[in-house]
């Protein structure tokens, strides 16, 4: 608590911290005309139920297919998206524009599907902010806190955010490794909390001089943060920073 008192900066998630993280499928966008819509969701279902990510949950929950593809090798890599192979050789990927820069210039979708290392479709989802986040940022603001959104995200989804939020700036497209980096980095310039919510941030929650965790965040987050935030939601954040200064004030004054 009484490290609160020393936060001149707060790094935000962006996914399920500044946004609910409850996703909705706004688009199914298929490119290989030899592929139907029903093989399509077949495809990208089997792979997205192995992952534990808010998109890829989404995806699988909209999806139940009635012809799950089975799968000889299976791999998630964090901050990028699924790899499969089938029993017959096929290769398949679903994730973040990384796997299809070399494919396509148009990075404005959430999730792209290749068949052997060929585009074959995008899903687009939508996700919504959460409706405390206006009021912690003008609060922390008001208390000359930098804000900043530090993301795996596209970085005009992020920016799209930072803009509604206000915020003082965007950090996008980082992986896991990028982001922990960028978090140490960040509090050596000056006290700094991180707040999160996945697996992905865990690292950079350890980095942080305050790791702050959702109530309802991924398990590994809620180990590597000092701070969980219960209730769900951002709206103890701000509570969190006052009990900070007047634990601080107590002690000073006893």
């Amino acid at each position: 608590l009484e490290t609160f008192k020393d936060i001149r900066q707060v790094v935000f998630d962006k996914t399920g911290t500044l946004t609910t993280g409850k996703f909705t499928i706004s688009d199914f966008n298929i490119l290989d005309s030899t592929i139907s819509e029903e093989h399509f969701k077949d495809i990208v279902s089997s792979m997205e139920k192995y992952s534990n990510h808010p998109i890829a949950q989404c995806i699988a929950k909209a999806n139940t297919t009635p012809n799950p593809i089975a799968w000889t090798a299976l791999e998630e890599r964090k901050g990028v998206g699924l790899f499969a192979q089938d029993h017959e050789g096929n290769r398949y990927v679903a994730g973040s524009y990384q796997v299809a820069k070399t494919l396509t210039p148009d990075a404005s979708h959430s999730v792209y599907v290749l068949h052997n290392d060929q585009l074959i479709g995008t899903i687009d989802v939508e996700d919504e902010i959460r409706p405390e986040a206006r009021e912690v940022i003008r609060y922390l603001k008001s208390r000359s806190i930098k804000t900043i959104l530090l993301s795996g995200d596209r970085q005009e989804k992020c920016a799209q955010v930072a803009a509604i939020l206000q915020l003082d700036e965007v950090i996008a497209e980082q992986t896991p490794e990028q982001k922990q980096r960028k978090v140490s980095e960040l509090s050596r310039q000056v006290p700094t909390a991180m707040v999160g919510d996945g697996i992905n941030d865990a690292p950079a929650l350890a980095q942080a001089t305050l790791g702050v965790a959702m109530s309802d965040a991924a398990h590994v987050a809620l180990q590597s943060a000092d701070v969980i935030l219960m209730s769900n939601g951002l709206k103890h954040l701000n509570l969190s920073l006052g009990l900070g200064k007047h634990t601080y004030l107590t002690i000073r004054q006893n």
